[in-house]
């Protein structure tokens, strides 16, 4: 497998200096009010549109996460930020190059990747009214550090497989990948290790991946049965020309440009990018267990995609550049929709039956024991008729010895008769 990188985390330009303009901006209209001035809004918070745009905040009025937990498989998330303080419960590292924990984060350039998809997803922020927040502020988070590229010696796909059985078996709820490996296929250990996700009640939220670094259509894991993955959308609703992609099998489209991403050592960034989109949506994902715990992962998937908002022209469902529609997360926490048996975004088992067959199946070998074979019948006794063909004792005896006997006789009477003509001539001639 190759190709790999996260399917997002361009950063458009550093934070700081647009916050403090705002701040700058708020404080000439500040009012006051029995004589005490009005603080300003946070510009953290002012710069994450998605949450009245996308009805976090009034989903936040049924829940906020509590009791449930967001496992990042990324580059690894900060131990640092203040927004992360009491959010990460526990973590572990699969690169081979990280701390064991899984708060070290790895790689390069894409170190901090890991920090920016938390924050979406469950970042405190640092205050009740300050500091970036996350979708869902109260679920935990699990850390799980893997590396990008050529960073690792140990391969992607096994880091890959390791880490989502890990995190399922330390309580996982919702799994977040964003990345892409720009192909459609994956490496057959991804069957067992999302099997065993799906097995396990976990619902598995992918990011579909940019134009912006190569990727043309959605690669995987975003091709594999039973994810829900993720587009993404300008502020304005439409699918993003660079930080989104395109597929069949894109689920539902979220926020990924103008995002906020909290780095591993405390700074924030503006970054565009479907790996932005997807915890965005795990983290709703979250907000749905947290208000019905007794859904199954396919029913948290169907709310999802089921109370989509529609988009203005698109009539297809799915679309392949929007899914089943733009995220609403007041609608998937509280609106009423009818229970599902079967996962809407496809059956893994059935298609690793189909598809793996044969090289799940070995062939039959060959065997060299000998063979017992039943004792052949006794043969029939001979007819008395006989074949009319050949002879039989009467024919022999009445037909043939009789004609033998008259045919030689004729015979020898015939050559008397000659020798009798030779002689009277013989004779004739000598007078």
């Amino acid at each position: 497998m190759h190709m790999r990188h996260p399917a997002g985390g361009r950063v458009t330009r550093r934070v700081g200096r647009l916050l403090r303009a705002a701040v700058v901006g708020v404080l000439v209209v500040s009012a006051t009010t029995a004589g005490a001035v009005v603080p300003p809004p946070d510009p953290a918070r002012q710069a994450e549109y998605w949450l009245d745009d996308y009805g976090v905040r009034t989903a936040w009025q049924t829940t906020r996460g509590a009791g449930t937990t967001i496992a990042v498989i990324d580059t690894g998330i900060g131990r640092g930020p203040a927004e992360f303080e009491g959010a990460v419960s526990a973590g572990a590292d699969f690169s081979g190059s990280g701390s064991a924990d899984g708060r070290t984060p790895v790689g390069g350039d894409d170190r901090d990747h890991g920090s920016w998809v938390a924050s979406l997803a469950a970042s405190r922020g640092t205050g009740p009214d300050t500091g970036m927040i996350g979708v869902a502020p109260e679920a935990r988070l699990l850390s799980l550090s893997i590396g990008f590229g050529g960073t690792s010696d140990i391969p992607f796909a096994t880091q890959v497989a390791d880490a989502m059985t890990w995190a399922v078996d330390q309580g996982a709820d919702v799994i977040n990948l964003s990345f892409t490996t720009n192909l459609l296929e994956w490496d057959p250990s991804w069957d067992t290790a999302f099997q065993y996700a799906y097995d396990h009640d976990v619902v598995v939220v992918v990011a579909a991946g940019n134009r912006g670094t190569g990727t043309d259509r959605v690669g995987a894991p975003a091709t594999i049965p039973g994810v829900l993955t993720v587009g993404g959308v300008d502020r304005g609703g439409v699918a993003s020309q660079e930080a989104s992609t395109q597929g069949i099998t894109i689920g539902i489209s979220a926020p990924s440009e103008g995002l906020l991403g909290v780095s591993a050592d405390g700074r924030i960034v503006v970054w565009d990018g479907t790996s932005g989109a997807a915890p965005i949506v795990a983290g709703v994902a979250a907000l749905v267990r947290s208000a019905h715990p007794g859904l199954d992962a396919n029913n948290v998937i169907n709310r999802i995609i089921k109370t989509a908002r529609a988009v203005p022209g698109v009539s297809a469902k799915p679309d392949p550049l929007y899914g089943y529609g733009l995220l609403d997360a007041a609608a998937a926490v509280s609106a009423a929709v009818p229970a599902v048996s079967e996962n809407p975004m496809g059956d893994l088992a059935e298609w690793v039956r189909i598809y793996r067959r044969a090289e799940q199946a070995p062939a039959p070998q060959p065997t060299t024991s000998p063979v017992a074979l039943p004792e052949l019948p006794a043969a029939d006794p001979p007819s008395e008729a006989g074949s009319p063909l050949l002879p039989s004792m009467k024919t022999l005896l009445y037909g043939t010895v009789p004609l033998l006997g008259v045919t030689m006789a004729a015979i020898l009477v015939a050559l008397g008769v000659t020798a009798a003509v030779r002689r009277i001539r013989s004779a004739r001639a000598s007078r």
